[in-house]
């Protein structure tokens, strides 16, 4: 695809998405900017990302710190009000990186990891957004903390590290309906005080939006199909 379809295209999507989240808002009884769109860029390169821009986006999400050191620095340079999230799992020795790089970091999970967040921001004054990590649907192979944890945690979190956490974020098993996992994530929200919801993807966004989410994270509905990954 030549760069002129390939902005064409993500123009098209793009409003496309933001259409359908303003809808799901509305449907709601809330505004669209209370919805904060994330387009997930893993995967696609940097060229393609600025087409995003071009188009109007200026949020995005990556899973990888490698990936995002990778095509991040010289776009946010240029573009200052580029907000970029780290939406993928965070191993302690990338905390550096990430702190120096991301806004917004949506998977703490695990009290080893917010002693070194919190470690970071005591030395950098960096202030990113924070989320709690919750495995919503208990599965061995994915991070999070528990839901019978996920307030304790926060309160840890808090309290013994000095972290400010903003909100919490979950990703539901593929084989289940994604609505009850919402829920929880937002009672568990209410319980703990907090505000903020990562919470949808492509497939699901909508739902999410009902049940409060804040933050949507919105991949291939955006950007097609995946291409190569392009950085370890």
């Amino acid at each position: 695809m030549t760069p002129n379809l390939v902005a064409q295209s993500l123009s098209a999507n793009l409003a496309d998405v933001r259409a359908h989240v303003a809808k799901a808002a509305e449907a709601a009884g809330r505004k669209s900017s209370d919805v904060t769109l994330i387009a997930v860029s893993k995967t696609h390169d940097a060229e393609t990302v600025a087409a995003a821009i071009a188009a109007g986006q200026l949020v995005f999400g990556e899973n990888r710190v490698q990936e995002g050191k990778a095509k991040f620095p010289l776009l946010k340079s240029a573009h200052p009000a580029l907000e970029l999230h780290l939406i993928g799992p965070l191993q302690t020795n990338k905390v550096r990186d990430a702190v120096a790089l991301f806004d917004a970091i949506h998977t703490v999970d695990r009290i080893g990891l917010a002693e070194a967040l919190s470690a970071e921001l005591k030395r950098t004054g960096r202030t990113p957004t924070l989320f709690v990590q919750v495995n919503t649907g208990e599965e061995e192979q994915k991070a999070g903390v528990a839901p019978r944890e996920a307030l304790a945690f926060v309160e840890q979190c808090r309290t013994q590290y000095g972290l400010q956490i903003a909100g919490l974020m979950c990703i539901p098993p593929a084989d289940e309906e994604p609505a009850m996992h919402f829920a929880l994530l937002l009672k568990l929200a209410r319980d703990a005080g907090l505000k903020e919801l990562s919470m949808g993807m492509s497939g699901d966004y909508e739902t999410a939006i009902r049940f409060g989410a804040t933050h949507v994270r919105v991949g291939s509905a955006i950007f097609g199909a995946r291409s190569a990954v392009t950085a370890a």
